[in-house]
């Protein structure tokens, strides 16, 4: 078995999980494309998975806790599992994001600590 997995994601899809197609076992990593005036049909929150969000191109917001945070291209914003969120694009934007989600309080070690140099 090889040490890693590729795979290419259309551009422009409305949503790619890449949990299956990556074998993913610490992380779940998805790809968001909204367009304008559309949002997330839903507010919701987690149980133990904080969410890391990068906004790769396009203006939006994102509903935290009754807050409005305003997002741009080159964004990131990490959301607390408890946080009530909810993502929509700008009226005059689309928006694409890609959402890291992990388990709060689980990373153990960074690069530096956690690397085996040859």
């Amino acid at each position: 078995m090889k040490n890693y997995q590729k795979v290419n994601v259309p551009v422009g899809e409305a949503r790619a999980e890449l949990h299956n197609s990556l074998n993913l076992t610490g992380a779940e990593v998805s790809i968001n494309n909204l367009p304008a005036g559309a949002g997330v049909p839903f507010i919701h929150s987690h149980q133990q998975n904080e969410e890391i969000y990068a906004v790769l191109s396009g203006r939006g917001t994102m509903m935290i806790d009754g807050e409005t945070v305003e997002l741009q291209a080159g964004d990131w914003l990490r959301v607390a599992p408890a946080g009530e969120r909810q993502l929509s694009a700008a009226t005059d934007s689309a928006i694409c994001v890609i959402c890291i989600q992990v388990k709060a309080g689980s990373l153990e070690g960074f690069t530096m600590t956690d690397a085996v140099v040859k």
